[in-house]
């Protein structure tokens, strides 16, 4: 009788632990009170416990990923020439990483001709991703993974608006809490899912600053001939500013699906 309890509570405990995981895909590819729902990580049409197994075999056991063409408007993941997997996620009508690039070759294999690891640490750069100057993003060869760009301004500017403006869309992109990011991380909600990290930025001097203050992002549209227009989050304010500053500058890159 002992026995026969027990297998029953470990199947419950089971079914409830795979239950909290499929919550778990569900809030991770689904864009919360809008019609987009991409939680079918297997494809078969379902959601159901096998997407729970799914992402226990890719995560744990180094099984086959999430279908990468699951969702062919924002796929769940998207993977750069370097073999770096990148999270996704749907603001509007745009498609956006969820995370900073890290590669450092151009689409066709080429190495880039310059990038950084804020302070020459690696483990930087693995956590908030490379800092670029904007030659290699004018590179013809290409820096985003294919089907994707590094945006331009109109396009930055299509996702604050759609966040509900400058004052507002830097909270609303932030990563909570003050681990990264120093505090008092000011109306950081992260609502968007846009999750951005205070990466810094290295001057063109060769000098490191501002990480935990500032995350830093291009656009591909000049100003003028030594300028280029970029935007920048703050640890002591929601707004996101926008601003200029010259090409030679590196700064964190997030890339938008094409």
């Amino acid at each position: 009788m002992f026995l026969l309890e027990g297998i029953v509570m470990h199947k419950i405990s089971y079914l409830l632990a795979l239950t909290v995981i499929i919550a778990f895909i569900c809030l991770v590819f689904t864009d919360l009170g809008a019609e987009y729902v991409c939680g079918d990580a297997n494809s078969d049409g379902l959601l159901n416990v096998s997407d729970a197994v799914y992402i226990i075999n890719y995560v744990f056991v180094g099984g086959d990923p999430p279908d990468p063409d699951c969702c062919p408007e924002c796929p769940p993941i998207v993977t750069d020439i370097d073999g770096n997997v990148y999270q996704t996620v749907p603001i509007g009508d745009q498609c956006w990483m969820a995370e900073n690039l890290k590669v450092t070759h151009y689409r066709n294999g080429d190495p880039l001709s310059s990038w950084w690891d804020y302070d020459y640490d690696e483990a930087n750069g693995f956590v908030y991703g490379k800092l670029y100057n904007w030659y290699v993003i004018a590179d013809s060869r290409g820096i985003a993974p294919e089907g994707w760009h590094v945006p331009s301004d109109a396009e930055w500017q299509t996702l604050v608006d759609y966040l509900g403006g400058e004052a507002v869309a830097g909270g609303k992109m932030k990563e909570v809490g003050t681990f990264r990011w120093n505090s008092p991380n000011t109306g950081a909600t992260n609502e968007s899912g846009f999750a951005g990290l205070p990466g810094g930025m290295r001057f063109s001097t060769g000098n490191f600053d501002f990480m935990g203050e500032m995350g830093t992002f291009w656009s591909t549209t000049e100003y003028d001939g030594s300028q280029v227009w970029f935007l920048r989050l703050v640890y002591n304010s929601s707004n996101i500013l926008r601003s200029v500053d010259f090409k030679q500058t590196a700064y964190s890159i997030r890339c938008v699906k094409d």
